[in-house]
């Protein structure tokens, strides 16, 4: 056989097999999983749950209530540091900015955290590194990003509507925030309590799959 990349390509010889076979490399049917790991001299353990920085991963939970979307935001800004970009999606009252005000508070942040629907990018102080908070709704391109001159690489950013946004950079990790559409009145307000289904996904090297599984264990 051989190894290409993310492909393993074997040599079956006569053995009847078909597009869409199972192939068992260790359990039932097939070796035992140490004698590959005897073979390739790597621990058992190792083979059985590693996870490559080439394998993506999402992390997916939900969130019952604008308390727990603070907390979340809070567990996670222990894992962000300078040049990290975290960009937000979701409909009009999904929870973008509660997350972002409990990153703000997990960072120590001066200021009250809110959306910067007009200023567009707001700048807060915290005890280690400046946090950027950027409203990208009304941004039409790259171009009109570019003017704002943001400094990203010295910054924690924060992108709601963040999307445009990754164009421009390397590496990013998207926050996919869903909720109940319809449920009274306060359709539009960022702290509806109802739950949230809030999905996790790195992009680039900055995020390969086992730093967000060790968020994730963090937080389980």
């Amino acid at each position: 056989g051989r190894v290409a990349m993310d492909q393993v390509v074997l040599d079956v010889g006569d053995a009847r097999v078909h597009a869409g076979a199972d192939a068992v490399l260790w359990g039932a049917g097939g070796a035992d999983v140490d004698a590959w790991s005897t073979a390739a001299r790597v621990p058992a353990p190792l083979l059985q749950a590693f996870v490559g920085p080439r394998v993506g991963a999402i992390v997916e939970d939900v969130v019952a209530d604008a308390a727990g979307m603070e907390s979340l935001g809070r567990r996670l800004a222990g894992i962000l540091g300078a040049g990290d970009v975290v960009v937000l999606t979701g409909a009009l009252g999904a929870g973008k900015t509660t997350l972002t005000r409990g990153i703000g508070d997990g960072l120590g942040a001066v200021g009250t955290v809110q959306s910067p629907t007009f200023v567009i990018a707001r700048t807060h102080r915290t005890a280690t590194v400046p946090l950027l908070h950027v409203d990208a709704y009304r941004l039409g391109d790259e171009a009109e990003l570019d003017d704002l001159d943001l400094d990203v690489d010295a910054s924690i950013t924060i992108a709601e509507w963040g999307l445009p946004l990754v164009h421009a950079v390397d590496a990013w990790l998207h926050v996919e925030i869903e909720r109940t559409v319809g449920g009274g009145v306060d359709d539009d307000a960022d702290d509806v309590d109802e739950p949230r289904t809030v999905r996790l996904t790195g992009h680039g090297d900055r995020w390969p799959a086992s730093r967000l599984l060790a968020f994730a264990r963090e937080t389980a």
